[in-house]
This record gives C-alpha cells, structure tokens and sequence, in this order.
C-alpha cells in the first residue's frame, strides 16, 4: 500500500494557504509552516482599544476571479466603499463617482472641475473596451506604462495628475505611473464589474478564512516556525517533475529541526523566496509606504460618503481613507478613524508624518478644526508589492522553476495583487499534484 505523499508548505500567506487547501483536497498529507504567529503574510490586521488597524491601505476587489472562487463573501461581512473618489486640494475637493451604480451622484459627476468632459466621455470608452476583453490575454502582447497607455488614449495630463496620479498611487504604490499597462487595465476592468471593500473585523479576516477552509480540507498549519533552508536531494538528475519517489526535500528550521517531505512549495514574501531556492528571476526591487492611522472624537463628517480622499496636490499623503465610515467596526462607537498613506521609504518620524497629514486635512476642510486629531498606529513597509514596469511580467518565474520538487506560490509568478497571490497558490497546488501522480 502506497503512503500518502507529504508536502510542506513554506510561508502561511494568501498565496501558501491556498494552495495547502487544494494540496488538502487533492489528497496529499499537508502541513503549512510560518514565521510568524498568525498566519496572513502581508495581509494582517491589527486590533488594539476598539480599533482595527489594517497593515497599510488595503481592500479587496470583489471582481477578481480567484477572490469569487476561494472566499465566502458573505462570510466576510464586507462593508464596500462608495464607487469612485473625492478629489482634494487646499480649498477644494470634487467628487468623481460612478453614475451607473449612484444615479445620484450624476450631476456632482458631470460637472466636476478637476475632470475635463472629454476624459469623462474617454472614462466611458475605456470601460466598455476592458469590459469586452479576455482577462487572460491582458497579461501578454506589447506593454506600456500606465502614463503612455492613457496618453495614447487621448487622456489629459490633468486628469492623469488630478486623479489617475493619486488613485493608482494608493494601488501600484507608483504616482509617476511607470508601472505596467497591464496593470491598469486588469484593474480598471476589476473596479468596473465589482465593489471595492473590506470586511468587517479587518483585512485580516481573509486568511483566517482561507486557513479555516485549509484545516477544514485536512490541512496542518503551525506557527512560529522559521525556517533556514531548502535543498532537494536525489540519487538520480534532480528535476522539477520528478516524481518524489526518488527525491527527497530537507526543509530545517531555524530550531535545528530537518524535515522531510517529497514536496515542499515555497511561498514566503520574494526576497525569501529567492534565498530559499536560488531562482534568480524572483523580483526584489520593493514598492514602498507609511500608513497612519488617525482617531478623530465624535462621529465626524469628514468622509461620510465612504469614499477615498485622493491628494491631487504637492504635499501631504497620497491619500487618505475614511474607515470607520466605511466600516464602524473599524472605530469604537462614536468615535472616527482615518488612514494616510505615503508612498516609499520616508525619512520623517511618526509624529513629523502626522503633522504633515493635520496640516493637509485642514487645508482641504477649512470649515472644521482638528484640535481633536491623534496619532494611534503607524505602519512602516519596506516591501509592500514588487515594482512592476513594462515588460517585467514575462520575465516573472514559474511555479516549477526551482530544482528538485520544490515550487514557487506568490504574486511575484503572476503579478502583484491579491488576485496574482491567490492564482499563484492555485497554480502552484496544481503543479504539484500533477507531479506527484507522474
């Protein structure tokens, strides 16, 4: 009688703990190993004195296909942020909504100042024409930036600088718009078809979920496990499809422990991952932030229309994001949180960075004071998401391109995005099992 093969997975983010629960379901005996001690990798929520702290801005785009295929929305509790954003600069602030899903919002739409009627009527085009295009032929063909993808497009520089700037600067972690088209448009379609959201105990809850669904398919998930190193061993050729019957994967931890498996996936952040296995075409050049988190007293008007705060001028944030209008569960009753982000490494402190976000809000909101502001939490990400320029996605790895049985899960073989991470975990399960039956 034939034993059950063991494979251990490496890293307990989104990426590793998908694939430990299609390894699960697909009949392998599986354990997930992570550093820390929660499982989530770079999608973690802090809770402390009634507040949630999400690790940097984060949401989820309820259009991505992998998100639809492994999540329980419902279960989730979503609460979904209003379509669009609201436009901000001293003295002034637009909004630019989407009147297909708030008719309301039309006449605030159509007149808006910061955004040309050419570029609203360009807006409607280019959802049409993503909306008509195969999601999987976005990332293959010729690529652009972001910046001349839309230029080509007969988009104004006031509306890349006045919204698309600060808007795909909170998702790419790029306000130069350097990063690739494939991007914008994967994205964009996203945005179009589903809602924007998070839920409501947290970011966080979303790899509770996926390591609840891995237990409940068989899985074994420890934490607090470090582990030193990789090395597949073989008394024939080491290939990536041999069928473990020959090949042995030594996994040791940082305890001194060597584990034995006939599969190993490794799904830690890129630079571990490129130290684990050697492969060199794991992306390490890092996008950066520096997210606060601010309490505010009362319930307070600012961002009572669930939407995000772009900064379409010189200084201050990126952006800001009302949470607890979004969702109260985010602040004790009564009380208001918001977030700012900065993009790349900063120099200034934690109180200088606050300063800077006060000084902004009270110059887009002049009618109210903010005596009442406080500095609660502080995220600092030295690797947020991998940059990603035109033409880097076909040098991206292969989920079989280390030696040996061992194989890559995470965003950096797909592109970088809860919806790259989560098809990386599924792809890389899929290899496996393939192999494995071979």
């Amino acid at each position: 009688m034939e034993s059950t093969p063991r494979v251990l997975v490496v890293g307990g983010g989104l990426a590793g703990l998908v694939a430990t629960r299609h390894l699960a379901a697909g009949g392998v005996d599986v354990t997930v190993l992570e550093r820390e001690e929660t499982v989530g990798g770079r999608v973690r929520t802090t809770e402390r004195d009634g507040y949630r702290f999400d690790r940097g801005f984060q949401v989820l785009f309820t259009a991505y296909p992998a998100v639809q295929r492994e999540l329980d929305l419902e279960a989730l509790d979503l609460r979904r942020f209003a379509p669009g954003a609201t436009i901000a600069r001293p003295n002034h602030r637009s909004t630019l909504a989407d009147p297909r899903r708030e008719p309301g919002t039309l006449p605030a739409t159509l007149f808006n100042p910061d955004i040309s009627t050419g570029d609203k009527l360009r807006v409607l085009g280019l959802w049409r024409d993503l909306q008509t295009k195969d999601p999987t032929e976005i990332f293959s063909g010729d690529d652009a930036s972001i910046a001349q993808y839309l230029r080509d497009r007969s988009f104004s520089d006031q509306f890349l600088e006045n919204f698309v700037g600060p808007f795909y600067g909170g998702i790419t972690l790029d306000r130069s718009l350097s990063t690739s088209k494939r991007v914008f448009e994967y994205t964009f379609r996203t945005l179009a078809a589903g809602a924007t959201a998070v839920p409501a105990a947290g970011m966080g809850a979303i790899p509770r979920q996926l390591a609840d669904r891995a237990r409940e398919a068989g899985a074994t998930i420890e934490t607090g496990v470090d582990i030193e190193s990789v090395a597949a061993t073989s008394d024939g050729p080491s290939s990536a499809t041999s069928a473990a019957a020959d090949v042995t994967v030594t996994v040791e931890t940082a305890g001194d422990d060597a584990l034995e498996a006939d599969a190993v996936v490794v799904a830690t952040d890129p630079p571990t991952a490129r130290e684990l296995t050697g492969v060199e075409a794991i992306p390490t050049d890092a996008r950066a932030c520096v997210t606060q988190y601010y309490r505010l007293s009362g319930e307070a008007t600012i961002g009572a229309d669930r939407r995000l705060l772009l900064n379409a001028g010189d200084e201050g944030p990126n952006h800001v994001v009302p949470h607890s209008a979004v969702a109260p569960e985010y602040a004790p009753d009564g009380e208001t949180l918001l977030s700012a982000t900065y993009l790349g490494e900063r120099e200034e402190s934690d109180a200088e960075l606050a300063t800077q976000t006060r000084e902004t809000l009270e110059s887009w909101f002049p009618e109210r004071v903010f005596d009442d502001f406080e500095r609660l939490h502080t995220d600092r990400i030295e690797f947020a998401q991998f940059d990603q320029p035109l033409g880097i996605h076909e040098r991206l790895p292969d989920a079989r391109d280390p030696d040996g049985p061992v194989y890559l899960a995470g965003d950096y073989t797909q592109w970088s995005s809860i919806q790259g991470a989560m098809e990386s975990g599924r792809e890389a399960a899929r290899a496996v099992l393939e192999d494995l039956s071979g």
